[in-house]
């Protein structure tokens, strides 16, 4: 007979597990249904360990857990109450599903005996099925409907969360199988010696890639998000093969701007030096490494430049190499194990002086698409401008954080933050830049934002979004006040939604539909309590003390007036849906 510990819920064993993984933050809102985790939570917090962070919407909740994950590369945790608290979850849960973002989201169930019952808020199999719509964006989705079964589903939850590929995994706990006491009162599995997987490395395809290296004339590396853990390594063994370098637009920031080979990003938003480069007819081998070759990365699926025969794909995550069959090679194992190797046979002159500090005038080899705009005075402030003044203003390792629509266009192309090396052995959490491509939720940055900062307080962090996203989501940055993180918003206000807007143009199709009402988002800002700005020239923007704006400890909005005018770099977007076009 199974005995229960007196006071000991399966919600504190749950917290238990979270505190194993080292994870600080549970974000949801609470409800009646999940009042049992809330409770385990206030004596999590207590002790001093797990608690609860508020979001203003459950949707915020779960970017809020993305961006924990992807700045701390703790498991991001998201939860909400029964009912329309789950159902709100559903757009974050699906961008991390396509994000590829390790997170455990918990949702709440009214209690067994009330299935069928029409009870409040039901989501159960006869009521608003939140398992059923949960089914195609987690990686692992259950109801736990008894006790004896939480602690082997939660395992098995999180080890899922980190397999191959990584993502959300959801639990759905009726309310009395979460309050009810637990059979133990600490883990039965060890967690953190179930998640610690050897390295693994393909040795025979390695050793055919390096043959293909030394062989090649002419070598272009293409830098994916995936890249992050090994781009110290990656970047000496391109020094020694005098390979050229380009990143794709979720790797934009894992190398220096100023870098002497590196000929920008392609894709969207990307360069046209980078698309030079690809059509250099010298050229014998792309290695593209730790990124899934989809419409953004890949240049709208473009098999001349990249999808063809000269690509080698190295990558952590063999699922991504459903979109490379054309690669002469795919190479699978943790990248930073096969680039050590790489490292180790080629030989070569490679100088530590490639690390030497930079400034922020160094010439660039790649080209931008406005040269005259980057520099512009006018005013209305140009987007091009302000993206180049950003990283002057803030510190080297501050974190730009993109939100969808035309503020992720200018940044990936005009935004270049750079932490002044060339080559240097940056870790996890170093990366200077995010955007949410794939899925692209409206507001994602402004959640996500927030998380980010709660797992580095030290590190200045910006959000670069539009009016469109903050009428949408901008409620949450009463949490960043509440939590009192120095997060700076800057809000790209051109009365429109701007990448609808010019793609309409530019595509030759109706205009309607974005335009937005003039708002005052500084004043919205400071009425939630934050500190608000009105920039409408580079005068006000340059005029502001950014020293204050990074170390005060209540977030910080800019209200910035762009020319409604400026064109974002979106062509190869509008040339993706022609692709889709009826014949």
């Amino acid at each position: 007979m199974t005995s229960f510990v007196e006071g000991y819920t399966i919600a504190d064993l749950l917290v238990l597990y979270l505190e194993a993984l080292s994870v600080e933050y549970v974000f949801g809102i609470p409800g009646g249904s999940i009042e049992p985790l809330y409770n385990a939570l206030a004596r999590s917090e207590r002790r001093g360990s797990v608690r609860a962070i508020v979001a203003r919407h459950e949707t915020g909740a779960a970017f809020m857990a993305d961006g924990y994950y992807a700045q701390s590369r703790r498991l991001g945790v998201c939860c909400s109450t029964t009912g329309p608290g789950a159902t709100n979850l559903l757009t974050g849960v699906a961008s991390a599903y396509e994000n590829q973002i390790p997170m455990l989201v918990i949702t709440a169930q009214t209690s067994l005996r009330t299935f069928g019952q029409g009870a409040f808020q039901e989501s159960s199999c006869t009521g608003v099925n939140i398992l059923g719509i949960m089914e195609h964006c987690t990686r692992y989705n259950t109801l736990v409907s008894h006790v004896a079964q939480f602690e082997r589903k939660l395992v098995a939850s999180l080890m899922t969360a980190f397999n191959t590929p990584p993502g959300p995994v959801h639990l759905s706990i009726p309310i009395d199988v979460m309050g009810a006491l637990s059979p133990v009162s600490a883990p039965s599995f060890n967690i953190k010696r179930l998640l610690d997987r050897p390295t693994l490395i393909d040795h025979d395809a390695v050793s055919a890639c390096i043959k293909s290296l030394t062989e090649a004339k002419k070598i272009v590396f293409v830098i994916g998000e995936g890249a992050q853990e090994a781009i110290g390594s990656i970047l000496k063994v391109a020094d020694k093969l005098d390979a050229m370098l380009l990143t794709t637009p979720h790797g934009k920031g894992l190398v220096s701007p100023f870098h002497t080979r590196f000929y920008g990003v392609i894709g969207f938003a990307g360069h046209k030096s980078a698309t030079r480069l690809l059509k250099d007819p010298d050229l014998d081998l792309v290695l593209c490494i730790g990124t899934k070759m989809g419409e953004w990365a890949s240049n709208g699926w473009d098999n001349e430049l990249l999808l063809n025969e000269r690509l080698i794909h190295i990558d952590e995550l063999e699922s991504n190499f459903a979109y490379t069959p054309m690669a002469r090679e795919h190479i699978r194992g943790r990248i930073i194990s096969v680039f050590e190797l790489i490292e180790r046979n080629i030989p070569s002159d490679f100088s530590e002086a490639n690390q030497a500090p930079i400034d922020l005038n160094s010439p660039r080899v790649f080209t931008l698409d406005d040269e005259a705009a980057y520099t512009s005075d006018a005013a209305p402030i140009l987007p091009q401008r302000l993206m180049r003044e950003l990283p002057r203003i803030f510190p080297p390792s501050t974190l730009y954080i993109a939100d969808t629509g035309a503020s992720f266009a200018w940044c990936i192309h005009y935004l270049h933050p750079v932490d002044r090396r060339l080559i240097g052995a940056r870790v996890n959490g170093s990366i200077l830049f995010r955007a949410c491509l794939e899925f692209s939720s409206m507001g994602w940055a402004i959640g996500c934002v927030i998380g980010a900062a709660l797992a580095n307080r030290e590190r200045p962090v910006v959000c670069i979004t539009g009016d469109g996203s903050m009428l949408m989501s901008g409620q949450e940055i009463s949490v960043a006040i509440q939590e009192k993180l120095s997060v700076i918003f800057i809000v790209l206000n051109d009365a429109s939604l701007g990448m609808v807007k010019h793609g309409q143009r530019l595509s030759g199709a109706e205009e309607i539909g974005t335009d937005i009402p003039a708002t005052d988002f500084a004043q919205m800002a400071i009425a939630m309590g934050a500190v608000g700005y009105s920039i409408r020239s580079v005068q006000d923007l340059l005029g502001l003390d950014f020293g204050a704006i990074c170390d005060r400890n209540v977030p910080s909005l800019l209200d910035v007036h762009i020319d409604r005018e400026a064109v974002p770099p979106i062509a190869s977007r509008i040339k993706g849906l022609q692709i889709g076009m009826p014949l």
